[in-house]
């Protein structure tokens, strides 16, 4: 996709590509411009509408991470299903990025249901390392907001989680430290 659409939303007005620093959530290391950062996200998502937003998670996986962080700042809940079946599918590198985070900030028992799903079929997978890390965040964020434990089904001693960990030479979950930051970064700023 080339375009208007897709210069205001996946590129966006940052000295970077806006997809390249939800990518990893590497707008967490811009020092002084996070917070503008941050602020131009939660303003996209207020301008994008739902067909734009369509056409984005219908491109290559630069549109599909940058819908899908929109959709979860902008708590577009229409989008669920879509959403989940991307992440299910998994056939675009590091899109599910953007697929958990949307799922974490729904944060539903529907959401929770997709992160287990796509757990209990991508951590029998030991010998690929898709979104796993992701998505064990995201189902942790769902259960700390429901008051539930629905993650414990993969990280009991000896459990999926730590069998996949082992054979992916994860010592912990790398990135949840990092994950749950910057999710609280939009948080905060929404509440100014």
């Amino acid at each position: 996709m080339t375009g208007d659409v897709y210069d205001r939303y996946v590129v966006g007005a940052g000295e970077r590509p806006r997809y390249s620093q939800l990518l990893h959530a590497n707008f967490v290391g811009l020092g002084p411009g996070r917070d503008e950062f941050v602020r131009q996200l939660i303003e996209a998502a207020g301008q994008v509408t739902d067909d734009e937003l369509t056409r984005l998670l219908a491109d290559d996986w630069r549109s599909k991470i940058t819908a899908a962080w929109l959709i979860g700042v902008g708590r577009r809940a229409g989008f669920r299903q879509r959403i989940g079946e991307l992440l299910l599918e998994s056939q675009y590198v590091y899109a599910g990025q953007g697929y958990c985070y949307a799922l974490a900030r729904l944060g539903t028992t529907a959401d929770a249901a997709i992160l287990a799903t796509y757990l209990d079929r991508y951590l029998r997978r030991l010998d690929a390392r898709y979104d796993q890390e992701w998505a064990l965040a995201a189902l942790r964020r769902v259960d700390a907001g429901l008051g539930q434990r629905y993650a414990t089904q993969f990280t009991w001693p000896g459990g999926p989680w730590h069998a996949w960990a082992a054979a992916n030479r994860v010592e912990r979950e790398d990135g949840r430290d990092l994950l749950v930051f910057a999710w609280s970064l939009i948080d905060d700023a929404e509440r100014g």
